[in-house]
């Protein structure tokens, strides 16, 4: 049994949340991003550009059901590549 859902900030989303990473209920990644961005526009401005990795793998459908346990990396664009 996991201690939540992990969602580890990189770059500017860290830069903008102030912290490495936080901890969520297990929900569709949606909801969990909703819920970053609800307290925290700018950093709700930087997540609407950012790309997001679940368990290491490149999540495009947002509806996705986020178990306990596991690790979102929330990457906002890099310059360079």
């Amino acid at each position: 049994m996991g201690n939540g859902v992990e969602v580890r900030y990189f770059a500017a989303a860290r830069a903008s949340a102030g912290v490495d990473s936080a901890i969520f209920d297990p929900s569709p990644l949606a909801s969990i991003v909703a819920q970053i961005s609800a307290s925290n526009p700018p950093l709700a401005h930087v997540i609407s550009q950012c790309s997001f990795l679940l368990d290491s793998i490149v999540v495009h459908d947002l509806n996705i059901f986020v178990n306990d346990g596991s690790v979102i990396d929330v990457l906002p664009k890099f310059a360079g590549g």
